[in-house]
């Protein structure tokens, strides 16, 4: 049975490029780089060399990229030290944001008291860009503004430049989680003033278990994790060569094949909701009218008795979608995400997440929309 995967946003393959760069580093450079001898200092300028490539691709300093295992563990550090070292006494932020930022918020609420503060969600699924300035405005206290850039269930884009620019008039600190967007469209951080990033390599093409944090220079963190004095005494332990390595090649490749990817993923897309609404003529799409090119949110007008087994249905027949998170996607509850600007009525029915990769096919979708009418 062939295996028809549309659910990039939960991970991607490894190019094979990737794949091929990682082994040879796994076979010849097993060297600590931490040694001072020969084996060990080439596999610490590996590493540098990465950190030079992935800097490049966002206009940053190298000295400003850390590694770490993920992005998960890039917000949790950044957005702990923010508050424990940086003294910020207040966060604005969503209930639309990934868990690994609102359960960091949450428990970091509860450890120092800091205040939190939900922004607004419009029925277009964006944020209350209003309600930000005016919260803004406020002064009082040190804030952190946590926002991520597109939304991992509905493609909901930010709007980079309008946020980072009122954090600077407001002299507050802005941490965007870039998990969903780093490799499928170009932030260049030399124009756009944000103070703290973040990735995952198997977001665009990369290993797991390897990520990287942009930390403005001007921020001072402090790490969370203690031992050696690896990435500049910021993250102890010793570094995966094979992992940095293998992400430095999959961002390099991600943007030097970007417009020709992302024009085949958009016609993909675009070709799946042209399709979807020939069959379902009532179907709905999640979040506003434009979203990210390569994630797509459907509402398919069906009972809820209908939506509780279509994923399991749809599995038996090869075909990989999600209702929205990985993290999530066991869950019978409805999407923390969806619940923020759909109705009831909708919130009962399927909706399912479609998300895309160069590997996809227009006979893909077509496989999808006959299965999904044998449903």
């Amino acid at each position: 049975m062939k295996q028809v995967y549309l659910d990039n946003a939960a991970t991607t393959s490894v190019r094979p490029e990737v794949i091929e760069e990682m082994v040879k580093v796994l076979r010849n450079d097993y060297g600590n780089p931490s040694s001072t001898y020969a084996i060990g200092r080439h596999a610490k300028s590996l590493i540098e060399n990465a950190r030079k490539v992935i800097a490049k691709q966002f206009n940053a300093t190298s000295s400003e990229i850390i590694f770490t295992s993920c992005g998960t563990e890039a917000n949790n550090w950044i957005l702990r030290s923010c508050v424990r070292d940086l003294g910020v006494k207040r966060v604005i932020t969503t209930k639309l944001e990934h868990h690994a930022v609102l359960n960091t918020v949450k428990q970091l609420s509860a450890e120092y008291g800091v205040e939190v503060v939900f922004l607004n969600i419009l029925p277009t699924s964006e944020i209350d860009y209003n309600q930000l300035e005016d919260l803004l405005k406020d002064e009082s206290q040190p804030t952190l503004v946590t926002l991520m850039h597109v939304n991992n269930e509905v493609g909901t884009e930010l709007d980079l430049k309008r946020v980072s620019a009122l954090c600077v008039e407001h002299k507050a600190l802005f941490h965007c989680d870039t998990v969903q967007s780093i490799g499928k469209t170009r932030i260049n951080l030399e124009e756009l003033p944000i103070d703290f990033i973040v990735a995952s390599a198997h977001k665009f093409h990369g290993p797991k278990g390897i990520g990287f944090a942009f930390i403005r220079k001007k921020n001072v963190l402090k790490p969370v994790i203690f031992g050696g004095e690896q990435e500049k005494g910021m993250r102890a332990g010793t570094e995966g060569v094979h992992q940095v390595v293998g992400m430095a090649k999959a961002l390099e490749m991600a943007y030097e094949l970007l417009d020709e990817e992302r024009k085949h993923i958009s016609e993909i897309k675009e070709y799946c909701k042209k399709r979807l609404s020939e069959v379902y003529p009532d179907v709905k799409f999640n979040g506003n009218n434009v979203g990210f090119y390569n994630i797509l949110n459907v509402l398919l007008p069906l009972s809820q008795e209908k939506a509780a087994m279509m994923l399991f249905q749809l599995d038996m027949k090869g075909i990989a979608v999600s209702r929205g998170s990985a993290c999530q996607s066991g869950s019978q509850k409805p999407s923390h995400v969806l619940s923020q600007f759909l109705c009831e009525e909708d919130l009962k029915r399927p909706s399912l997440r479609l998300s895309f990769s160069h590997e996809n096919t227009k006979e893909e979708i077509d496989t999808l929309i006959e299965v999904l009418q044998v449903i």
